[in-house]
C-alpha cells in the first residue's frame, strides 16, 4: 500500500541547482507502514534537494508529534520528534558502498520516492523511552505494577529459592 501524500520527486527534467519541498506527514502516511510504535501523527517536512550532475542530495528537516505507548503504563501519548538528515543519491548500475546514507539508482531513474526515509528518520528520532510525565499516567494500570506488589513478589521468590545449605556459608561471611 502507498501513502496518500505524493513524496515522490521528479528530478529528470530538473536543471542543476537547489529545490524545496514541504511536506506534512498525517495519519494516512502512518498508518501505510502499520508499526507498533507509531500509529498516528503530524510531523511536516522540509526537503531540499541539491541537484548536480551525477549526485542528488537530500537535506530532510523535519519536526512534529506522533502518538505512540506509553512504556509505564501503556497508554498512548504524544511523543515529540524533531530532526535534520542528509541523503546522498549517485547514479550508477553497480552500488559501491555500503553506507546507509548514500544511495544508488540505476542510470535510467528519472524519480525517487522519499516515504521510506521520511519515515524511518521520525522513526529513528523518538526517544528510547516513551513515559508519560509523573502524575500522567493510567493509575488503574499503575497499581498492577506499585513498588509494594513487586517488593512482595521479589521477597516471595527469594524465600521460596533459598537453600539452606547456603545459611552456613552466609553466617561464615557476615563475620
Amino acid at each position: 500500500m502507498k501513502p496518500k501524500i505524493d513524496t515522490v520527486v521528479h528530478f529528470s527534467g530538473l536543471k542543476s541547482g537547489k529545490y524545496e519541498y514541504d511536506y506534512t506527514l498525517d495519519d494516512t502516511f502512518f498508518e501505510v507502514f502499520q508499526n507498533d510504535e507509531i500509529r498516528e501523527g503530524t510531523v511536516d517536512f522540509k526537503v531540499i534537494l541539491e541537484k548536480k550532475e551525477r549526485l542528488l542530495l537530500f537535506t530532510f528537516t523535519f519536526k512534529g508529534k506522533v502518538k505512540s505507548t506509553c512504556d509505564r503504563c501503556l497508554g498512548e501519548i504524544e511523543v515529540p520528534v524533531e530532526g535534520h538528515e542528509t541523503l546522498c543519491v549517485k547514479f550508477s548500475d553497480t552500488e559501491t558502498t555500503n553506507d546507509e546514507d548514500v544511495v544508488f539508482l540505476p542510470e535510467s531513474a528519472y524519480k525517487i520516492d522519499l516515504a521510506q526515509w521520511m519515515y524511518e528518520y521520525v522513526a529513528v528520532s523518538m526517544p528510547m523511552q516513551h513515559v508519560h510525565p509523573d502524575g500522567e499516567c493510567d493509575s488503574e494500570m499503575l497499581k498492577y505494577i506499585s513498588d509494594e506488589r513487586i517488593e512482595t513478589e521479589d521477597t516471595a521468590h527469594a524465600q521460596a529459592e533459598a537453600d539452606p545449605r547456603w545459611d552456613a556459608l552466609k553466617e561464615l561471611l557476615e563475620k
